[in-house]
C-alpha cells in the first residue's frame, strides 16, 4: 500500500507542478477558443492541461518501475507499456484537437487505434464470467471488439461530463478511488499478482486528477481540454480491462453452492465492467434527455444548447461549485454503491443505506425551490436573499429617494456590467504576466 501511495503522490505533485507552465504555453500557443453561447464561464480561458496530465501518468509510470514490489508489475506483464502506448496516441489527437479543434470522425478513428493499440499488446478481454457458468473465452476478434467499445464509451462518456470546472476531474478521481479499492481488495485478499497492474493504473489516475484539481475549481484558471478527458478516460477504461481480461473468475473460488448462490458470487465478477460505467450514469441520462429535448423541438439532436444537467443546476439557483459538489455527490453514491455491493451482495442495509442517501441527494437537488422565509421582524438579521422583496426595498437607503418622471429605479446593489474582452489580458485567473485578475461584475457581498 505503501508504494501505491508513492506512486500516487509523485503523479499528483508532477502534474501539479507543470500544470502552472503548461497554462502559461497554452496561452501563448492561443490555445484558448472563444466563449460559446452554452459554455457557463465568462471569459477566455487556456486548455492544454493534459499536457500535465500526461507527463505526471510517465513519471507514475517511472517511479512505479523502480520500486521493489511494483516493479514486478512491468516485469511479469506488459499491460504498464500498453497503456503508455495508447495513452501517448490519445494525448496527441487531444492536443492537436484542443489547438486546431479536428473533426469529430478523426477523433473517433484515433481513439479506435489507440484502443487496437492496447489490444496488440496485450491488454485486452480475454473472458467474459457468466453466473451460473463459468469464465466463457472470448475469441481474437470478440474480445477486441468488446476492448475498443469499452475504451471509447469511457472515453467519450468523461468526454461528455466535461462542462463545469472541475467536473470531469472530480467524478473520474471518485471513480478511480471506488476502483482501486476493488482492485486492491483483489490483489491483497485472494492474493491475484494479475489484479496488480489495474491496481497501479487507479492509483497513478487518482494522482493525475487530485494533481490537476487544484487549477480546475472554480473559476478554472486552465481547462483540460481533449488532450486531458480523453486521457483519462483510457487509463480508467484500462484498469477495468486489466482486471476482467487478465484474472481469472475461477481463481477467487467462487462457483460453489447452487446455481442462485453462484449467482449473487459472481457479483464482483462483473464490478470491472460496471465501475468504468457508473461515470456513464450521469451523462448517458443528460444524453438522452437532450436527444429527446432537440427532437421534441424539431432541432437536430447534435444541435448545442444550454439544457444539459450541469446547465439545468444552474438555473435552478444553485451555485457553479454546489452544482459541481451535487455531481460529486450522485457519483460517489453510485460508484462507491456498487462497491459496498461487491463486497456483501446479500446485505439489505447496503440497499436501505442507497436509498436513503439517494432521498438526500433528491432534497439537496431541489434545496432552492424551497427557500425559508423569515418574519418581518427577523428581516434585519437575516442575508437579503431571504427577505421579502418588498422589505429589501425598505431596508435600502438608496431605495426611499422617489425615482424621477421617466427614469426606472435602480435595484440596490447592483452595480454597472463591463464586457469582458477576448484576449490574453482577459484570460481567467492569473495571466502569463500579470497577477490573477478580479471580475468587472462582481457583486457586493450578501446580494444575489
Amino acid at each position: 500500500m505503501r508504494e501505491y501511495l508513492l506512486t500516487l503522490c509523485i503523479t499528483a505533485a508532477v502534474t501539479y507542478l507543470l500544470t502552472g507552465p503548461v497554462r502559461k504555453f497554452a496561452i501563448v500557443a492561443g490555445a484558448m477558443p472563444e466563449i460559446r453561447a452554452r459554455d457557463v464561464h465568462r471569459e477566455p480561458t487556456p486548455r492544454l492541461g493534459g499536457i500535465a496530465m500526461f507527463f505526471g501518468l510517465c513519471a507514475g509510470l517511472l517511479v512505479a518501475d523502480h520500486l521493489t514490489n511494483l516493479n514486478q508489475v512491468f516485469e511479469t506483464s506488459n499491460e504498464p507499456r500498453a497503456l503508455l502506448s495508447g495513452a501517448a496516441l490519445i494525448w496527441l489527437i487531444g492536443v492537436l484537437d484542443d489547438k486546431f479543434e479536428i473533426d469529430a470522425l478523426i477523433k473517433l478513428g484515433g481513439q479506435m487505434i489507440a484502443a487496437g493499440v492496447m489490444v496488440v499488446q496485450g491488454l485486452t478481454i480475454l473472458w467474459l464470467p457468466i453466473p451460473g457458468v463459468g469464465s466463457v473465452a472470448l475469441t481474437q476478434w470478440q474480445g477486441t471488439l468488446l476492448t475498443v467499445a469499452l475504451v471509447v464509451i469511457t472515453i467519450n462518456a468523461v468526454n461528455f461530463v466535461d462542462g463545469l470546472d472541475g467536473l470531469a476531474a472530480g467524478m473520474v478521481c471518485i471513480a478511480a478511488t471506488a476502483f482501486f479499492l476493488y482492485a486492491y481488495r483483489i490483489w491483497y485478499s485472494y492474493g491475484i499478482e494479475a489484479a496488480a497492474p489495474a491496481t497501479l493504473f487507479s492509483a497513478i489516475l487518482m494522482g493525475m486528477c487530485l494533481g490537476f484539481l487544484p487549477h480546475n475549481m472554480h473559476p478554472a484558471r486552465i481547462f483540460m481540454g481533449d488532450s486531458g478527458s480523453m486521457l483519462i478516460g483510457l487509463v480508467l477504461a484500462a484498469g477495468a480491462i486489466s482486471v476482467t481480461g487478465q484474472v481469472d473468475p475461477d481463481a477467487l473460488n467462487l462457483y460453489v453452492g447452487s446455481e442462485k448462490e453462484a449467482v449473487h458470487q459472481t457479483v464482483p465478477v462483473y464490478i470491472p465492467l460496471l465501475l468504468p460505467l457508473t461515470i456513464i450514469a450521469v451523462p448517458a441520462a443528460d444524453l438522452i434527455l437532450a436527444i429527446v429535448r432537440r427532437t421534441w423541438r424539431g432541432q437536430s439532436p447534435f444541435a448545442a444548447d444550454r439544457g444539459h444537467l450541469h446547465h439545468r443546476l444552474l438555473e435552478i439557483g444553485h451555485s457553479h461549485s454546489r452544482a459541481v459538489l451535487i455531481m460529486y455527490f450522485w457519483s460517489a453514491l453510485i460508484a462507491f454503491g456498487a462497491l459496498a455491493y461487491s463486497v456483501n451482495s446479500a446485505s439489505m442495509w447496503i440497499v436501505l443505506g442507497v436509498v436513503f442517501l439517494s432521498a438526500i441527494g433528491l432534497v439537496l437537488l431541489l434545496l432552492p425551490r424551497f427557500t425559508p422565509r423569515t418574519p418581518r421582524w427577523m428581516e434585519r438579521f437575516v442575508p437579503p436573499r431571504y427577505r421579502r422583496r418588498g422589505a429589501v426595498t425598505a431596508l435600502a437607503p438608496e431605495a426611499s429617494t422617489p425615482a424621477s418622471a421617466g427614469e426606472r429605479p435602480v435595484p440596490a446593489g447592483a452595480e454597472s456590467r463591463t464586457p469582458v474582452a477576448s484576449g490574453v489580458a482577459g484570460v481567467n485567473g492569473a495571466t502569463a504576466l500579470g497577477g490573477r485578475s478580479r471580475p468587472a461584475d462582481r457583486r457586493k457581498a450578501g446580494t444575489r
